[in-house]
């Protein structure tokens, strides 16, 4: 086995360690929930949490401009996971789970929780509670 290279400054750096447990969750991810990104995981289950939530809104919470969202609401669509119905007035539309898009939800929630268990699996449950807080205070 190879000796480590040494991190210097990179191990007291919060970015470049965020990156590296990015990479692991994502890894992790891919293998075991797979079918669609991360980001597009969170777009459906966004969406099954808030039906009828218009897309402006949704690409405010996730972060995302209007203009990448278009492009992510539009794959769904096309999968048949999603569709847009008129919004409450005739400028917004509302995304909406189809049935296919609510089995898959289904079906990726157990997914998710097993992938959960095992990217936390060294952490305590305290840890993992203080772990989600302190990502929260640093995502704000």
């Amino acid at each position: 086995m190879k000796p480590r290279l040494r991190q210097g400054v990179l191990s007291q750096l919060i970015g470049y360690r965020l990156r590296v447990a990015q990479q692991a969750v994502f890894r992790d991810f891919a293998e075991s929930v797979g079918e669609l990104t991360p980001g597009r995981v969170g777009m459906l289950l966004l969406i099954e949490a808030n039906p009828g939530v218009p897309q402006g809104r949704l690409a405010e919470a996730v972060k995302l401009d209007r203009s990448t969202m278009v492009g992510v609401v539009d794959s769904l669509e096309e999968r048949g996971l999603i569709e847009r119905r008129r919004g409450t007035d005739r400028r917004t539309n509302g995304l909406w789970l189809t049935r296919a898009g609510r089995v898959l939800a289904t079906r990726l929630r157990r997914r998710i929780a097993r992938h959960e268990h095992r990217v936390a699996a060294r952490l305590s449950s305290a840890e993992r509670t203080q772990l989600l807080t302190l990502l929260e205070k640093l995502g704000q």
